[in-house]
């Protein structure tokens, strides 16, 4: 599973990045509950370690497997139905000792690389329909397990962090036209449908927070959690009131943020940091997300580039996502903040994901341009090499 690797080609920017931001979401996390910080910090310290291993562990090993990887899927995602426990209404997690695992999560980062793994043996088969369909069905399978838990939201991500992967391997222009004439008059369809008090699609907690997104006058009592956090963030104004502060008009210290260490994270951290801290948190993760880019870029075949545009997908959908909730320009859906929400299945997937990232930035392709004369793509190295040892032989 290892191999040998240059530190010099060793992503640092990305580490540094991922450690940063984690650090900067636990002081958020102590400020908004401070009971959380150890369990945080331990988490963190965990995860780093776990990330720093998987990078030095070959991908491409890794993607060998990828078949027990969808059926490692399905498993947990079926365990959670069987003996998972239920909260809010939903069977999304299991116990384990003193911890919680929540399966939809794993199941992120482990159908990320089950997806890049085929598509980099199968690309060629994106402009069949026999293939697409074949491969909408064994997708639809793990995207069903979790919608019965119910986690609607987990559901929608991972539906456009794959497909966003099936669009990047090279799916044709025309085929994406076709489905998405399908798809899209069905969606408006199902969302009209929906509306109406009988349906039959969404638990009633689930069509309470549709129509109070669509209606919030009428359902006040379901948005209560949004309006606070948009006011919150509000009166942070552009500095904030500061970290662990005593102001009498703060709504998190009146408790009147929910979940402010966990999905509305970004509103405690509006309050207290302002305008310039939650910029300096989205600034953070496009890096990281760029990063990603970039790495897929550079990388030197199908499977790697595809493992970078679906962390990257992953980490900037949800990251709208979470912060289209907290100030209201989406239903609410209860998907954490990546890296600064708490919970351990959270940063377990992202460490995951950014280890095996890593590995994938070790061994990328080499920098190369074009030769002026041959107009061939060429190691910028071994260009420069020839060109010195040419002037050389014309001296002589």
């Amino acid at each position: 599973m290892f191999r040998r690797y240059s530190l010099k080609h060793y992503n640092f920017r990305l580490l540094a990045l991922v450690i940063i931001t984690s650090v900067f979401g636990l002081v958020i996390i102590n400020s908004a509950d401070s009971s959380y910080t150890i369990r945080q910090a331990a988490g963190i310290l965990g995860s780093t370690a776990w990330m720093i291993f998987l990078s030095f562990v070959d991908y491409k090993k890794i993607l060998k497997y990828y078949k027990l990887l969808y059926a490692i899927t399905i498993g947990i995602l079926v365990l959670v139905l069987v003996i998972g426990t239920t909260a809010g209404g939903a069977q999304r997690w299991i116990a384990i000792g003193g911890f919680r695992i929540q399966p939809s999560e794993i199941s992120k980062v482990l159908l990320v690389l089950f997806l890049a793994a085929l598509l980099g043996q199968k690309k060629d088969r994106l402009n069949s329909w026999v293939f697409l369909g074949l491969l909408a069905l064994i997708l639809l399978v793990p995207l069903g397990l979790i919608i019965i838990e119910p986690d609607l939201s987990q559901t929608i991500l991972i539906f456009f962090i794959l497909f966003t992967m099936v669009f990047a391997a090279g799916m044709p222009y025309k085929k994406l036209g076709i489905i998405l004439a399908i798809v899209v008059p069905i969606a408006i369809i199902l969302f009209i449908y929906i509306q109406n008090p009988d349906q039959k699609l969404l638990k009633p907690y689930q069509w309470y927070r549709v129509m109070a997104f669509i209606n919030p006058e009428e359902y006040d009592d379901s948005v209560y959690q949004q309006h606070n956090a948009v006011q919150a963030i509000g009166s942070g104004g552009l500095s904030g009131k500061g970290l662990n502060n005593d102001d009498p008009t703060s709504m998190l210290n009146a408790n009147y943020i929910p979940e402010a260490h966990t999905d509305f994270i970004f509103a405690a951290l509006g309050e207290q940091l302002g305008f310039v801290g939650c910029m300096v948190a989205i600034g953070l993760i496009v890096a990281i997300v760029v990063e990603c880019i970039l790495i897929a870029i550079r990388s030197k075949d199908v499977a790697g580039r595809l493992i970078g545009v679906g962390f990257a997908a992953h980490i900037a959908l949800q990251t709208l996502f979470n912060i289209g909730v907290v100030t209201q320009l989406l239903p609410n859906t209860g998907l954490a903040l990546p890296f600064f929400t708490y919970g351990l299945s959270s940063l377990l997937t992202l460490f995951t994901a950014m280890g095996i990232l890593l590995n994938v930035s070790l061994q990328r392709e080499p920098y190369k341009e074009k030769d002026l004369y041959t107009k061939d793509f060429v190691d910028v190295k071994e260009y420069r090499d020839k060109d010195k040892h040419d002037k050389i032989k014309v001296k002589f």
